[in-house]
């Protein structure tokens, strides 16, 4: 089994995609609506952050109430069932949390493409459901995110490797995301990857001008485990790679608090459930 790659142009791009999704859990759209020259602006300008002096990093230390800016690879996340944090860095980037004033103009535009490229998605992955699921999500998917305070976009920083990194730690464990759907400008390096249904760990293809897409565990709630959130991880590179970092953007599309996902779940009590699991309260 293989990731689809589907063409945003095409006319039967919102089934093949949604059959992506359907079949692994990931899509990768090709010739996509949302600026490439945006995109490479943000590595720039947030490669530039996370080269800075930690001093500087750190006047956005990690909030642990708001869950928005700096944390360092002492404060990583420690993926669910694992005991080795992930070999990573990251900045939470919030519409209403702290950001360097610098950067919050392109960022915020990129966040605003990305999110509008989303609610397309949203509206394609519903469509193409059976109907029993539509008709049992409390409202459409793509009003569940609109005015949401909780989408985030995470810039993670993976820092070249020394070599003395704790025995079994890799970049980012195995995991499935909380939230409702993944998007993913690609990132500047090979090493995610995917398990299938035959549980075979898969590269996700890598291409500057792609975006990837992936389901989240409340997305997999909400439709009744239709549309499967799979397990992904970033692996360590070897040779030469190791020798150097990776960016990686993605925005994880959060309902609002009050979102009824299932009979079990509300989008906050969800995510609370998951937060205290990795470690984040």
């Amino acid at each position: 089994m293989s990731i689809k790659v589907v063409d945003y142009r095409a006319a039967n791009a919102a089934q093949q995609f949604a059959a992506g999704l359907r079949d692994i859990g990931f899509a990768v759209i090709a010739n996509h609506p949302v600026n490439q020259e945006l995109i490479e602006k943000n590595y720039e300008v947030w490669g530039d952050f996370f080269r800075s002096p930690e001093s500087e990093k750190l006047k956005f230390e990690f909030d642990t109430k708001k869950h928005d800016g700096f944390a360092s690879v002492a404060l990583s996340e420690t993926a669910k069932g694992y005991d080795k944090k992930d070999l990573k860095e990251f900045y939470h980037f919030y519409t209403w949390g702290r950001c360097p004033e610098h950067l919050r103009p392109v960022t915020l535009q990129l966040y605003s493409e990305l999110n509008i490229f989303a609610e397309t998605l949203l509206q394609w992955i519903e469509q193409n459901a059976p109907q029993d699921i539509q008709d049992n999500l409390s409202i459409p998917l793509s009003d569940m995110i609109k005015g949401s305070k909780r989408t985030l976009f995470r810039m993670i920083h993976y820092p070249p490797l020394r070599g003395n990194e704790p025995l079994g730690a890799v970049r980012a464990a195995p995991h499935g995301d909380i939230n409702l759907l993944t998007v993913l400008p690609a990132a500047t390096a090979e090493g995610l990857q995917v398990k299938d249904s035959q549980g075979r760990w898969i590269e996700v293809p890598i291409n500057p001008n792609w975006i990837i897409v992936n389901i989240g565990d409340m997305l997999q709630e909400c439709t009744q485990g239709y549309y499967p959130s799979t397990q992904h991880r970033v692996m360590n590179p070897t040779g030469e790679a190791a020798k150097k970092s990776r960016l990686s953007m993605p925005l994880f599309l959060h309902p609002l608090d009050d979102v009824q996902l299932s009979s079990r779940y509300t989008a906050e009590s969800y995510r609370l459930e998951r937060y205290k699991e990795l470690g984040l309260l």
